[in-house]
């Protein structure tokens, strides 16, 4: 009987030692959370997460954030096709409430309608990168993607001395950032270039391994290929393997855009012959900016477009070109 009593004993006290413990646990985990719940709380949902592009993107909107002392949750698909995956996650977004969402449409058309329940939810959305069909939102925020096609056309005119065949690997249809890259590319070699040809144009579906083959297959069909156009960071990679395995580095010239190491090792040792540089950075920097601005009262621009840079072997070592190939 002593035995049993002192083993009761020893777990009555295990008990109320438990049961204490607890009572402080309790409010600490409360004011933990209040403290959390307190803090704004913004989404930032790219198109996709693969890309250096992306993750520079997310480096600005977090600089931005921890400025104006709010809080972000960075979710998207894990590829840029996934439009469906892009639209849950902004919903969920939605559902909850959050302060405020950035958001790189996938698609100009297809991100329409949650945009719109976003502004029925009264939470303010800034458009980042990409445009969509739709002036439910703060602010857009993003590179003159026209502007750089106007600019990687007129490069790619000037190393082929104004005449040549030439190709462009497209990233991805109804995706409205890199659409009016290629458009500008098109439009600009239409208008100034009479003796450039375009004989190529095949999507690489914003993957490497597609653009490669993509690029593989143009190069196959068009033998005496001058040059190529790669209107993002995806593409680029493409083409600049492509012409690597084919042994044609410096035969076919290459104009690509963003940049990401392998880029960059390419522009250095001749691969490619120039890259077109956005600021991601500060596009997601800017485009937190918007919210955090309305939050405190400002009525932030309607549009913000940042300037395209050229950047080529010449300039590369430049401090504000460094900046930008690693951001």
């Amino acid at each position: 009987m002593r035995i049993c009593r002192r083993v009761f004993n020893r777990n009555r006290t295990g008990v109320r030692a438990a049961i204490a413990a607890l009572l402080i646990a309790v409010p600490f985990l409360a004011v933990t959370s209040c403290k959390r719940r307190e803090r704004p709380v913004y989404a930032v949902i790219p198109k996709g997460q693969a890309h250096v592009f992306w993750q520079s993107i997310h480096a600005g909107a977090l600089a931005a954030a921890r400025e104006g002392g709010v809080d972000i949750e960075w979710n998207g698909p894990a590829v840029e096709t996934d439009f469906a995956k892009q639209i849950s996650i902004v919903d969920d977004a939605i559902n909850r409430h959050v302060d405020g969402i950035v958001l790189a449409p996938s698609d100009k058309e297809a991100l329409v309608p949650v945009i719109r329940r976003a502004k029925q939810a009264d939470i303010p959305l800034t458009v980042c990168d990409s445009g969509v069909n739709t002036e439910d939102y703060v602010s857009f925020v993003a590179t003159d993607n026209y502007g750089g096609g106007v600019m990687g056309a007129r490069r790619l005119a000037e190393i082929l001395d104004k005449h040549g065949d030439v190709a462009i690997i497209g990233v991805l249809p109804g995706a409205a950032s890199t659409t009016a890259r290629e458009q500008g590319f098109k439009d600009t070699i239409a208008k100034e270039f009479p003796q450039i040809k375009i004989v190529a144009f095949q999507y690489g579906m914003s993957d490497r391994a597609r653009s490669l083959a993509v690029t593989e297959d143009i190069l196959s069909a068009n033998p005496h290929l001058d040059g190529i156009f790669a209107p993002n960071e995806s593409s680029s990679i493409g083409a600049s393997q492509a012409l690597k395995e084919r042994g044609l580095v410096g035969k076919v010239k290459l104009v690509g855009f963003d940049s990401s190491p392998s880029l960059v090792d390419d522009l250095k040792a001749g691969v490619i012959n120039s890259l077109i540089l956005q600021d991601p950075y500060q596009i997601g920097y800017q485009g937190m900016k918007t919210l955090l601005d309305l939050r405190n009262g400002k009525t932030p621009p309607k549009r913000i477009d940042l300037p395209p840079t050229l950047v080529t072997q010449e300039n590369m070592n430049d401090p504000k070109i460094q900046k930008l190939l690693n951001p």
